[in-house]
């Protein structure tokens, strides 16, 4: 009878201890591997808000500042571009095609971006993916307004309802522009990106809801109302930012050298994927600690195993005594003890790696609907094998003290009848 098969006959005796060990071990291992699914699943998100974008370019700043306000609408822009300058780079030969975005209002909390129809048709995301309506489509009169899905499912919005934009930002809205007001004219589908928290309008909307404004408050006597201002050719005299995309991405360099060195205005132009990354590694910390909790987790249902198996040797004090009567040595006692924990922590990594993938499989579709985070289920990766593999050699060592505790047990020991 060997030593594996041995061990196997003494935990089905004790079939219930042996299977809370392994499932306090699986428990333990599905959310060890869960989190690094969650956290490559967030950074991948992450870095897939903006896509197909070679560059981003805006006023003199830094690049994560650009990167902020222009993709995750935090902060605000230290200066706009002007239109001229804005048109010398839509002109340039290594431009594909160029967005212009505008910043500067809210409605009711929530940042408005005034664009262009193209915005809808060149906004990639996680990879490669376009923006989807949910329902209607781009904006096609002068004050249509395109919203995010996360803008209709908290203010209640349906195609058709009327939208009062404010100047500014923040969620108490002091001045608004009233006088003109929006309508929806279509709701984006979720995407997990800060786009589901945007109210879109266009470039012609925003010159003509700040006709009178120039002196941040609403001159009475200069404005406009719907139907004069669909009357007027408006045409912006700066932006806040662009995105840019080029004919080849071998020219990317080049044109963020004419950007970053023109004469006209000081001006910035970042790649979206290395400003990601610097980003990243700035709030990258959770990451990491959530890592450092879910080890303590496994540590501790490892020293649960351990605790389940030293608590048990005294109910197997004649079985051992008994395997040493009939010439098992030290090799047999330790070997089995050690077989056992093996077994033990084999079965908690299978049990617990297949409970995960299972729960992947079910939660995925409610996970990137709501929240637009998309987990890929793949093998396990590189860093998640290692993980396995010291989990299993650290179980397999647990068992030394528990097969060291059985050694030290005399023959004499193991034979009394204790009352």
């Amino acid at each position: 009878m060997t030593v594996v098969r041995l061990a196997l006959l003494s935990l089905r005796n004790r079939w219930l201890t042996a299977f809370l060990a392994v499932l306090a071990i699986a428990a333990s291992v599905a959310l060890l591997l869960g989190v690094e699914k969650l956290r490559t699943g967030a950074r991948a998100s992450f870095a897939n808000t903006i896509a197909a974008t070679d560059l981003i370019v805006g006023a003199r700043t830094g690049s994560i500042q650009l990167l902020l306000y222009t993709v995750f609408r935090i902060g605000d822009a230290t200066n706009n571009i002007s239109w001229r300058s804005y048109q010398i780079i839509a002109a340039r030969p290594e431009v594909d095609w160029i967005v212009p975005m505008s910043l500067g209002d809210s409605h009711r909390g929530f940042r408005v971006l005034g664009t262009s129809r193209d915005y809808f048709d060149r906004y990639r995301f996680r990879r490669d993916r376009p923006l989807e309506f949910q329902a209607g489509g781009p904006f096609a009169d002068l004050f249509d307004a395109v919203i995010g899905a996360d803008v209709a499912s908290a203010l209640g919005y349906r195609l058709g309802d009327p939208m009062v934009v404010a100047h500014g930002l923040g969620e108490i809205e002091m001045a608004k522009h009233d006088d003109l007001p929006f309508r929806v004219a279509g709701i984006l589908r979720k995407t997990g990106t800060p786009v589901d928290r945007t109210v879109h309008v266009s470039l012609a909307a925003i010159e003509a809801i700040h006709i009178g404004w120039e002196s941040g408050r609403r001159d009475a006597a200069r404005t406009l109302s719907a139907d004069e201002a669909a009357q007027l050719e408006l045409q912006p005299r700066a932006v806040t930012a662009a995105l840019v995309g080029l004919k080849s991405r071998l020219a990317v360099f080049r044109l963020q050298r004419f950007i970053n060195e023109y004469r006209g205005e000081p001006l910035t132009a970042i790649l979206p994927g290395v400003a990601l990354q610097q980003l990243w590694s700035l709030v990258g910390t959770a990451e990491t600690a959530l890592l450092a909790v879910s080890a303590m987790v496994v540590v501790t249902a490892l020293l649960g195993m351990v605790t389940m198996v030293l608590a048990t040797l005294n109910e197997r004090r004649r079985e051992i005594a008994i395997l040493r009567s009939i010439g098992a040595g030290p090799r047999t006692v330790v070997g089995l003890m050690m077989a056992e924990a093996a077994i033990l922590t084999i079965a908690g990594v299978l049990t617990g790696t297949a409970a995960l993938y299972l729960v992947l499989l079910a939660i995925r579709p409610y996970i990137d609907r709501l929240y637009g985070l998309y987990l890929e289920i793949d093998p396990p990766g590189g860093h998640e094998l290692i993980a396995i593999a010291v989990i299993i050699v650290a179980g397999c060592l647990a068992g030394l003290l528990p097969a060291w505790r059985a050694y030290r047990l005399s023959l004499a020991d193991g034979m009394t009848v204790r009352r």
